[in-house]
């Protein structure tokens, strides 16, 4: 069973075992940590397969940073193949929640990476409060509050990241997650404000 911390070590050894064109370009993952994946891991929604919850929450996340920002396992790839491998990682992160049959977080996830993409192209803040709320809502469970700071934000409404963010707090303190979610803000440099 794959243990949550070494979820990046096990998507580098996943990427190059694949042998695909991402495969010369995986990097190891040094001392970069799981924080998002260890938040749900420790959910009561994951404790069927912590482990497996953490490796596809990370491969959702790599994905991301392979698209927006500074990626942990995939180093050194052009624009083009970045953004295939980007997508690749989105589909296998959300294979692999679909093995699990967890419809609720598929759905979740594709509203992350729906919501990601828009706030990036319409250059607005919030994808830190968006990703911690996401991944709070898998390892705890969503509630309407989150549902509806999601459609605010997709509305561009301006306090919608704080509601994500406050459902968040409370959502993971109720759940027993309040220091992981902490780290987890940490790790992705999200403070509140």
């Amino acid at each position: 069973m794959l243990v949550a911390e070494q979820a990046l070590h096990a998507l580098a050894d996943q990427l190059r075992a694949d042998d695909s064109v991402i495969s010369p370009y995986v990097a190891d993952p040094d001392s970069n940590q799981p924080a998002l994946g260890l938040l749900v891991a420790a959910g009561p929604r994951a404790a069927a397969d912590p482990g497996q919850y953490a490796l596809l929450v990370e491969t959702i996340r790599e994905g991301y940073l392979v698209h927006y920002g500074r990626a942990r396992v995939v180093a050194g790839a052009d624009e083009d193949l970045a953004l295939l491998a980007g997508d690749y990682l989105y589909a296998r992160g959300l294979e692999r929640l679909a093995a699990l049959g967890d419809l609720e977080s598929i759905r979740e996830l594709a509203d992350l990476i729906s919501l990601s993409a828009q706030l990036h192209a319409e250059a607005r803040d919030g994808i830190g409060a968006l990703w911690l709320g996401a991944v709070t809502a898998i390892a705890a469970g969503s509630v309407p509050a989150h549902e509806r700071a999601k459609t605010a934000l997709r509305r561009a409404d301006a306090g919608a990241p704080r509601a994500l963010w406050r459902e968040a707090v409370r959502s993971a303190d109720l759940a027993g997650l309040g220091d992981r979610l902490g780290r987890a803000a940490e790790a992705i440099g999200f403070e509140p404000h």
